[in-house]
């Protein structure tokens, strides 16, 4: 009979059971990239086909749930992107890829129409950051849009709970992945904004595939994100994950949890720093009050009673008093100095003492100008006698009274000098001393001869 074999034995089970945990847990997850083959689509609407390339090929699963999700169609000879995980088949001992997510090779069609419609939003304006608005310190009300049934809900009600048990929530329910489940994640919205007691709205879900958070890249929620009159936090998915809501939102937090804690402040870490802040503050009161306290006491060292402080200015006022009376004395005696001399000079200066003093001097001008007028006006008197003398003797009817005349022809008025200027048969006047007389020429003489005739002639007449 045969020695048992050394070392462990294992069974079938036992051994495909090993090789399966082994390789799910050295592949948790990965991407494979090949051709679909053999596609068989089962009655429970599970897909069984085969991922293969030029030098190999691998079996394939895809269950209900993950294959509902892929937005394009697969047939065999189609080159896909799938995401999965490494697993053995225990009843047959085969291994396998499980499917979760599955994409055209490339950027894949959801990708496209994802980066499509973020470009467009973008365009609008929609993500710009200017119209994001700062969350409330202190909400009372939030309101939440999500499953009502998935773990994202309990998560957020707790952290809401612990951090501030007063809060008010209101939770609008809405289908968060599959057909339909943007419509009513927008129509969530919607409501939450028309009951207008929310200060704050969560949005979001947990974590998954791109299939399963694509109801967040649909534009009918990112437009009703848009109009939410109250700040929106997306919490859509894990931390990697991101979706056009997370861009239109006023905040984006990694997952439903962060989004909790993000909207409500904890109240124990309020009340820590509000007794710390008291306690500060105490402190710096006391410490003020001391320094008041250190102020005061030297300022009332320095301060002077108001009675003293009365003394003190009644006696300058006597003083002041005192000096006011003296000074006034003294301007006093000095004005009326000032008075008496003015008036002194005043006397002195008036019109009867100057008139007294300048009367002898007055007599005296008046004796001396008389004597001067007459001795002028006798100078006068001779030197006019002189000059009358002299006038007489030189005056023309002086010389015609001794027998002299002027003869001037009638015409003209013209003196004759000459017997030319006379021709015979001009009219003449001739003055005399006293009188005159009117000739005519009859005769031109030359020499005494003539004068002799004419003068005899005068006579005649």
């Amino acid at each position: 009979m045969a020695s048992a074999p050394e070392g462990r034995v294992y069974s079938v089970t036992g051994l495909v059971r090993e090789l399966k945990g082994a390789v799910e847990e050295r592949w948790p997850l990965l991407w494979l990239e090949g051709e679909v083959s053999g596609l068989r689509p089962a009655a429970s609407g599970h897909w069984y086909f085969t991922l293969k390339d030029e030098g190999a090929q691998v079996p394939a699963v895809m269950f209900r749930n993950a294959n509902g999700k892929v937005r394009f169609p697969v047939a065999d000879g189609d080159v896909v992107l799938c995401r999965g995980r490494l697993s053995v088949y225990e009843p047959r001992g085969t291994w396998q890829i499980v499917v979760d997510e599955m994409q055209p090779r490339g950027l894949g069609a959801l990708q496209a129409a994802f980066e499509a419609l973020k470009r467009r939003l973008q365009a609008e304006g929609l993500f710009d950051p200017a119209r994001k608005r700062p969350l409330p310190f202190l909400p009372r009300r939030i309101g939440i849009v999500t499953s009502p049934t998935g773990a994202a809900i309990r998560d957020m009600l707790r952290i809401l709970s612990e951090r501030d048990p007063g809060l008010e929530v209101l939770v609008a329910p809405a289908r968060v992945q599959g057909r339909g489940a943007a419509d009513e994640i927008a129509a969530a919205l919607d409501l939450l904004a028309a009951d207008g007691r929310v200060q704050v709205i969560l949005c979001g879900r947990g974590g998954g595939s791109i299939e399963d958070l694509w109801a967040f890249n649909e534009e009918v929620v990112a437009r009703a994100i848009a109009r939410c009159p109250v700040p929106v936090i997306s919490c859509v998915g894990h931390e990697i994950d991101f979706t056009i809501a997370d861009f239109v939102a006023d905040h984006r937090a990694p997952t439903p949890t962060a989004a909790a804690e993000t909207a409500v402040p904890r109240r124990a870490d309020l009340e820590a720093t509000l007794a710390g802040l008291e306690g500060r503050m105490v402190q710096a009161m006391a410490r003020r009050i001391r320094r008041h306290r250190v102020d005061v006491g030297r300022l009332e060292g320095r301060l002077i009673s108001p009675r003293r402080r009365l003394e003190l200015w009644m006696q300058r006022l006597d003083e002041l008093r005192d000096r006011l009376a003296r000074a006034a004395r003294t301007a006093l005696g000095s004005a009326r100095s000032r008075l008496d001399a003015a008036r002194l000079r005043l006397r002195r200066g008036s019109p009867g003492a100057r008139a007294a003093l300048l009367r002898p001097r007055v007599s005296a001008l008046d004796l001396a100008l008389t004597r001067s007028v007459r001795a002028r006006v006798e100078l006068r008197r001779a030197r006019l006698g002189v000059l009358d003398g002299t006038l007489h003797a030189l005056s023309p009817l002086a010389v015609l009274s001794r027998g002299y005349a002027i003869v001037r022809r009638r015409g003209d008025g013209a003196v004759v000098r000459e017997p030319g200027e006379a021709p015979p048969g001009t009219d003449l006047t001739v003055r005399l001393g006293t009188g005159a007389l009117e000739a005519s020429v009859t005769a031109v003489l030359p020499g005494g001869e003539g004068a002799q005739r004419s003068e005899g002639r005068r006579r005649q007449r």
